[in-house]
């Protein structure tokens, strides 16, 4: 039956025997061991085994660097995410070669479909199919191999993979279709929005499948490979106009927010780091279903702040950045990234409540630093003042 439809599957164990049904009309059986008595049944038989040194349908992976991805906890996960944000969604279950079945996920019967999956499958996640019917028809190429997947009136998901010379007796059938689409079976042309392999149920990744790696199977690679507290080094690419700064990490875009840009005041990201520039940070999280990663680049800075609370009781003198109805700020270092401190109403002197402006040179001690909260008290009335 699966040769009838094109299909392939294979049957292993340890490396030790195997068998293939293949599309070619050829059953493969191999083995690592002595087995002269299936050899000579083989011949009783009237067939004609062979000694070859690998079946046509051995697992041969592109390069060194494929990476599987297994349908694990951070799979099932980043599906719940991703179809309670989009309400509904496709999961392609592969089980051989060529033959695969479609279901339609829901927030509501995710671990149902889960449930009835066979095992050591090859799972994909796609974008819900078209309702406009006429647009996937559309869609269809000139020529070339797809597969049509579409809703039948009841509800029914169905699929078959066709090239040019079937198209015409495909899409009669989508007539009464509700919604319906198409996926080219070239490769690298229509990707899913990423993939898994079914592991078995100790955990272990024992099936053996080429899947196409995605933008995000690539981005789990790399995830994988992280985590929270490593430093990593990196381009920004992006200064957001809502002020996240976006950092190349190997390919991968992480995200500074503003907070985490630097311990010193500052009124735009771009004060601070600004596009190509070089820079190293500290991973504070690793969101493998959302697939983000904040850095902090203040992490890996000296934080001032103690030495900052050193100084209570210094007096300096610097200028008022800022007046608010409960008082002014002060900037207490001569610098422009300096720390600004507050001076209370209350710990303003009287004859220059209503005369300060902005820039206007203040004496003022240094009466507290709230370490946990970041803030600075100053006093002006406690400030001693010289005579003559």
């Amino acid at each position: 039956m699966l040769r009838d439809n094109g299909a392939w599957c294979r049957l292993e164990a340890g490396g030790a025997f195997a068998v293939h049904v293949g599309w070619d009309q050829y059953l493969y059986i191999g083995s690592n061991q002595p087995c002269e008595t299936a050899l000579a049944r083989t011949r009783a038989l009237g067939l004609f085994p062979e000694r070859i040194d690998a079946s046509p349908y051995d697992f041969a992976p592109d390069g060194a660097a494929y990476v599987q991805r297994p349908a694990d906890a951070d799979f099932w996960a980043r599906l719940h995410w991703t179809v309670s944000a989009h309400r509904a969604m496709f999961l392609e279950e592969v089980f051989a070669v060529n033959a695969s079945r479609w279901h339609r996920l829901t927030r509501d019967n995710i671990e149902t479909v889960r449930s009835q999956l066979a095992p050591r499958a090859q799972l994909a996640i796609w974008p819900d199919l078209l309702t406009d019917v006429e647009k996937a028809v559309a869609a269809l190429p000139d020529e070339g191999l797809v597969e049509i997947v579409w809703e039948d009136e009841d509800g029914q998901i169905k699929s078959t993979v066709v090239d040019e010379t079937q198209f015409e007796a495909v899409t009669s059938q989508l007539a009464t279709a509700r919604a319906a689409g198409v996926v080219s079976m070239y490769a690298g042309e229509d990707l899913p929005l990423f993939t898994a392999v079914l592991p078995d149920s100790d955990g272990v990744l024992r099936a053996r499948w080429q899947t196409e790696p995605t933008p995000s199977d690539r981005n789990w690679a790399f995830l994988k490979t992280l985590r929270r507290g490593q430093v990593v080094t990196g381009t920004v690419t992006t200064i957001a106009s809502f002020g996240v700064t976006f950092v190349d990490i190997g390919g991968f875009t992480a995200m500074i927010n503003i907070p985490e840009l630097s311990w010193r005041p500052f009124d735009h990201p771009s004060d601070v780091v600004s596009v190509g520039q070089e820079v190293t940070a500290e991973v504070l999280d690793v969101d493998m279903v959302r697939e983000r990663v904040p850095l902090s680049l203040r992490a890996v800075q000296e934080d001032p702040w103690p030495q900052i609370a050193q100084r209570i009781g210094q007096v300096v003198s610097g200028p008022v950045t800022k007046i608010v109805p409960f008082g002014v700020f002060v900037r207490i270092e001569d610098r422009e990234d300096g720390f600004q401190g507050l001076v209370h109403t209350s710990e303003l002197d009287e004859s220059s409540r209503d005369v300060v402006e902005v820039g206007d040179a203040l004496t003022v001690k240094i009466i507290d630093v709230d370490l946990t909260r970041r803030r600075i008290a100053l006093s002006h009335v406690q400030a001693p003042t010289s005579t003559t």
